[in-house]
Parts: structure tokens; C-alpha cells; sequence
């Protein structure tokens, strides 16, 4: 049987915590930020088909964010899907940015960091997969994530008709026909995950070179930041940090170099300006992010083979 949680008994100064909690049991642990005014409601109706995680959720605006990784109690994590039956959902994950609209499909990952905003009061049907049931791989997910489906025909049709008809929260079936109906629907998905990665590998470069265009612009205009890093490049572009390595593996270098090569970039520029009035070596570095100055001469002698002091001395005799 299922399971109804609803804010509408609890005291208005408890609603928020209520539903934060509620959508953690329900589903997984997020943070949850009301987007209306006013005590906020919602209702959720939740249960299980065989692996499945099942809810229908009716609520007020919000936007939900989950940024941590998945707990030793659930490595496998979930793929989750949406479809909202009212309102618009937006969902953001691996830098991109879709919204979906009645009777269309989200598709995410639970492992990865990832936001739901609904900017008015809304339903939606939602489920969660094990990802072991789907058997696919890492690079399969993560073209597939973070993505709307067209469900207005071939297997996304398909899957929404399922979702929205047989997969119930009540679950009117036995346990043996509710394991064979989540095997099915989880046969169905990755047959359409599938498909949708031979569609998104068809045109891959495109939208890799823009996700990576747009980290390169975050990271110098935080060069000077020194708690820059893999991790607060990876939450500011609402990514996870496996995702961010994985874009710069064509790129013969990694995140923290290239940072670090900017930044080693910056400080010989302004070292070679060939001008008494230049900051001392200590200060330069410390501009451009570098907390330790043994660590930044160290670093600096590797690239350019000479101490940033000597760097700045013979551009000053060639001046």
C-alpha cells in the first residue's frame, strides 16, 4: 500500500521541515527553497513497484537542489523521471538547462548534482530506478541526463503512457507481477536511454565545446579566487566533479593544471611589464590565487624555468 504525506495538519512553522523531510523518505535527500508566499503546502502519495521508488507530488512552487554524492548506504544511486502533470518543471544537471512542460519526460541522476525549480504550484508523477537495473554505462547516463523527452510519439510515448497508467503509487499488483512490471518498465527505459545516447553521440562536439567555453569564462574571471578549485567549478555549473574531468579528457590537460596555467599566465604578464612599479613577486602571486609563495615559485621555475623573481630582474634590465 502506499504511503500519503501532507503538510495540510501541520502547524504553518513546520511545514517547510515537514516536506524537506518528507521528499528525503520519499525519494532522495535535497534542499528544498519555497518560491511563494505564505505557509507552504504540499502532498505527497508515495509507494513502491517492485524496485521502483513511485510518488505523485502535488505542492506549492519550489526549487529543490541535490549537491552531495551518493552515501555508502546508496552507492548505486537512482535515475530519476518526471512527468509533470500540471505546472513547468525546470531541471538543470551536467550544465544543461531544460524545461518541461505536461505529459513530457526529465530525465536525471541522483548521483550527480542536479535542481528541480517549479515556479508555480504543480503535479507531477515521479520515478526512481536503480541504476543497476538499467545496466548502462557511465557515459550512456551521462549523455542522457539532465535531458526533456519528446513523448509525443515512439518510446517516449511509450513511457510516459507506463508511467502515467500502470506504475501507481497504490500498487494493485502482487509482489510477483509488481517485480516483472519493474523489470519491464526498467527494460523500457534503457532501451529509450539507449536510444537517446545514439541520438545525443550523433552531434556531440557542439554542446561539449559550449559547456566547455563557458567553465573557461567561470574560471578566469575567478582566477584571483584561491579557493578555486575542481569542486567549486563543478557546483557553480551544476555539475558533478567527474563530469567536469571527464569534459577536459580531449583537452591534454585537467582542471586544476589548467587553472594553475592561467594563473602562472597571469603572474608572468604582470611580472614582464618591465616597470619599477610592479608589485613584489609575493604580491603577484597572492592576486592571482597563490596562498603559498613557495608553492608558486615552485610551480612558476617548472613552466618558465627561471624563479619569478629572476623573471621580473631581467625585465627590468631590458627595459
Amino acid at each position: 500500500m502506499g504511503q500519503v504525506l501532507t503538510t495540510a495538519s501541520v502547524p504553518d512553522r513546520d511545514k517547510l521541515a515537514f516536506w524537506h523531510d518528507a521528499l528525503g523518505r520519499a525519494l532522495v535527500p535535497m534542499t528544498v527553497v519555497p518560491l511563494g508566499d505564505g505557509p507552504f503546502a504540499g502532498r505527497i502519495a508515495a509507494g513502491r513497484v517492485g524496485h521502483l521508488r513511485v510518488c505523485d507530488i502535488n505542492a506549492d512552487a519550489q526549487r529543490v537542489t541535490r549537491t552531495t554524492e551518493p552515501s555508502s548506504r546508496t552507492p548505486e544511486g537512482f535515475i530519476g523521471f518526471s512527468v509533470p502533470k500540471s505546472g513547468t518543471t525546470t531541471l538543470v544537471q551536467d550544465g544543461r538547462t531544460v524545461t518541461a512542460a505536461p505529459g513530457d519526460l526529465l530525465v536525471y541522476d541522483t548521483t550527480r548534482p542536479y535542481s528541480l525549480e517549479c515556479p508555480a504550484p504543480f503535479s507531477a508523477r515521479v520515478v526512481h530506478i536503480p541504476r543497476t537495473l538499467l545496466r548502462l554505462s557511465e557515459r550512456e547516463i551521462g549523455l542522457v541526463t539532465g535531458t526533456v523527452v519528446d513523448a509525443t510519439e515512439g518510446l517516449g510515448a511509450a513511457v510516459v503512457s507506463l508511467l502515467t497508467t500502470l506504475v501507481t503509487p497504490e500498487q494493485p499488483y502482487s509482489r510477483e507481477i509488481a517485480g516483472r512490471l519493474a523489470a519491464g518498465v526498467a527494460h523500457l527505459f534503457a532501451t529509450l536511454v539507449a536510444e537517446r545516447a545514439q541520438q545525443a553521440e550523433a552531434e556531440p562536439a557542439p554542446q561539449r565545446d559550449r559547456m566547455l567555453l563557458r567553465i573557461c569564462d567561470h574560471i578566469e574571471r575567478h582566477l584571483d579566487d584561491p579557493s578555486l578549485s575542481p569542486e567549486t567549478v563543478a557546483k557553480a555549473q551544476h555539475i558533478s566533479v567527474r563530469y567536469l574531468h571527464r569534459l577536459f579528457e580531449g583537452e591534454d590537460t585537467t582542471v586544476a593544471r589548467h587553472i594553475q596555467r592561467r594563473r602562472l599566465e597571469q603572474c608572468a604578464r604582470e611580472l614582464s611589464r618591465g616597470d619599477e612599479a610592479v608589485p613584489t613577486v609575493a604580491a603577484v602571486a597572492q592576486r592571482w590565487g597563490f596562498i603559498s609563495p613557495a608553492h608558486f615559485s615552485r610551480a612558476f621555475r617548472g613552466v618558465y624555468g627561471v624563479p619569478p623573481r629572476d623573471w621580473r630582474d631581467a625585465r627590468l634590465v631590458v627595459r
